[in-house]
């Protein structure tokens, strides 16, 4: 039931998209349309691990636009310093993790805190617009494999890598556990610090993904480039079948939904609606989908009580 509202979104803009545009229905067609969806779809998964321990992190486009200015610069011209700069940016994210439980602070307070300082880094890594994207990112985000666009392929490929890693593995099962009931967990004698530092890298390292996932397919950066990725990211985890407290989030579901919002851009374009009402557009679409899906959540607990 919670993947069935994603699915079902999806299908009707996708269905909807070939009714208006029938020529989209094809290998170019679909690769226009999915384009920028495997780095929205990475800054997904990376904003629902945040969730999953109870957290939300403002901070995502930022860190997203920042990892994007070093690979188009550090990673780029030297690959081992854009390596370490990337790798502690990981660790920097971890950090967070255990200095917001330790201290007791709001995630959002401290995140929001944090988007200053990432986008500030960015601008000084590249004040205006440049850079070049490393040659090896650049041919993997353009690569034509058979059959279908290589962004189809990879989303497949990130939904069932964080599938394995929040609903199969140990770890995730503490993680969702953590977000679900943080005292039955330290109860349990595991480490409450380790689990959200774990929680917080993962994040990172899947943000870090979308920034060099987001710099292959531009060619090149902006400190600015990737700024509505964290009301993007968050829309994509809730419409994937997330909710914002208890650990309940579904994998699948937010990349489904991340695929959803990808597809809602050139859905309101057909219709020829106008740029400046096409953020709205989106909120709109967003708020029906997500009424559907409580209407059939009320449902199912109707059906389970009797």
């Amino acid at each position: 039931m919670r993947l069935l509202v994603p699915v079902l979104s999806l299908a009707a803009l996708l269905a909807g998209v070939f009714y208006l545009q029938p020529r989209a229905m094809s290998y170019t067609g679909l690769n226009l349309l999915f384009n920028l969806a495997v780095p929205i779809a990475l800054a997904t998964v990376a904003q629902m691990l945040i969730m999953a321990v109870n957290d939300l992190d403002l901070s995502m486009g930022t860190f997203v636009s920042f990892v994007a200015c070093v690979t188009a610069t550090f990673l780029n011209d030297t690959p081992l310093l854009g390596i370490a700069i990337l790798a502690a940016s990981i660790a920097v994210y971890a950090i967070l993790g255990v200095v917001i439980y330790l201290r007791n602070l709001p995630a959002i307070v401290v995140t929001l805190g944090m988007s200053f300082v990432w986008g500030g880094l960015a601008v000084l890594i590249l004040p205006s617009p440049g850079g070049e994207a490393p040659a090896w990112a650049r041919a993997i985000m353009t690569v034509k494999p058979p059959f279908a666009p290589v962004a189809i392929f990879a989303s497949v490929l990130i939904a069932v890598v964080a599938h394995m890693i929040v609903m199969r593995s140990s770890l995730g099962v503490l993680i969702r556990a953590l977000g679900g009931n943080a005292k039955t967990v330290e109860r349990s004698g595991t480490s409450i610090l380790k689990i959200r530092a774990l929680a917080y890298g993962l994040a990172g390292l899947f943000a870090v993904l979308a920034g060099v996932a987001l710099v292959g397919l531009a060619t090149s950066a902006d400190a600015n480039i990737a700024l509505r990725y964290t009301l993007l990211s968050i829309a994509g985890v809730i419409l994937g079948g997330g909710e914002f407290i208890g650990g309940r989030v579904s994998p699948i579901g937010a990349v489904i939904g991340a695929l959803t919002l990808t597809l809602a851009g050139s859905f309101l374009s057909f219709l020829h609606i106008s740029p400046d009402w096409q953020i709205g557009a989106q909120g709109a679409i967003l708020i029906v989908v997500l009424a559907l899906r409580l209407l059939l959540n009320r449902l199912e607990s109707r059906g389970a009580t009797r």
